[in-house]
């Protein structure tokens, strides 16, 4: 192979991290349009270029991506009005500007990056079953030996990513991911508040059952406690509050 021309990892310069995010999608459960967590995206973008990464943005099928209202600082639901590293990504031209033209996943050029990190938020849920360029390039990298990471609902990636071998690449690995007491905690804020019919959930399979169901080893630290794990080079984030823990762990395996 010519790899003469070739833009290879260089030791010597920036880590290259690939940020995939959700593209726009409907919560067909609920209703409502949904998208990528605030939170998931601009913790480890900033943890991460604050030790000199290089970070560009993806989604499966590229082009403009939006995040879900409640992660929003400046949405009346006030949420997430504290997220104070959300509202400063929200008033930088430039990285807004950078969400609505992300590059296609199947675009990533596996050998230019040292690790990619999925972000989450609702949309995942909804649209990652159809996004097999995203099943096949997460595997590349950890086939590649390189960091493949995701955080909270971007976890669902693991229910679809399988190995070259066939298997899932989450058998038999420690992980992490939404849990079922944050779901059953979210279920239960929008019955209270008439939001969605008592008794029905709001998501349409669970994180933490189906990593069991293929055989994972599932570990959680409890409701809104940040936390992320690292099996080899597969890293993993518990949920919204868990992106800087995420990116932390990143960092370290990849020797920042």
């Amino acid at each position: 192979m010519d790899l003469k021309n070739r833009n290879l990892v260089d030791p010597k310069r920036a880590k290259r991290v690939a940020i995939v995010l959700a593209n726009p999608s409907v919560n067909t459960v609920a209703g409502w349009p949904c998208g990528f967590w605030w939170s998931e995206l601009s913790h480890p973008y900033y943890v991460l270029t604050e030790k000199g990464c290089e970070i560009e943005l993806f989604s499966p099928n590229g082009g403009r991506c939006e995040p879900d209202a409640m992660s929003d600082p400046r949405d009346p639901n006030g949420f997430s009005t504290a997220d104070l590293i959300s509202m400063g990504f929200i008033h930088t031209p430039t990285l807004m500007e950078a969400l609505e033209h992300t590059a296609k996943v199947s675009e990533i050029d596996v050998d230019r990056f040292n690790a990619i990190l999925v972000a989450g938020g609702q949309a995942p849920m909804f649209g990652f079953d159809k996004a097999t360029d995203l099943h096949t390039k997460f595997v590349e990298f950890y086939e590649a030996g390189k960091i493949a990471a995701a955080v909270c609902h971007g976890v669902a990636i693991l229910r679809y990513a399988k190995l070259s071998n066939g298997e899932y690449l989450a058998t038999d690995r420690t992980v992490t991911g939404f849990s079922n007491i944050e779901e059953d905690f979210v279920d239960d804020a929008l019955w209270n508040a008439n939001l969605l019919p008592r008794g029905r959930r709001l998501m349409p399979w669970r994180i933490e059952e189906e990593l069991n169901s293929i055989g994972a080893n599932y570990i959680q630290a409890g409701l809104w406690r940040g936390f992320a794990v690292r099996d080899g080079n597969l890293i993993t984030g518990q949920q919204s509050v868990s992106g800087i823990e995420t990116a932390e762990v990143v960092a370290a395996a990849l020797g920042l």
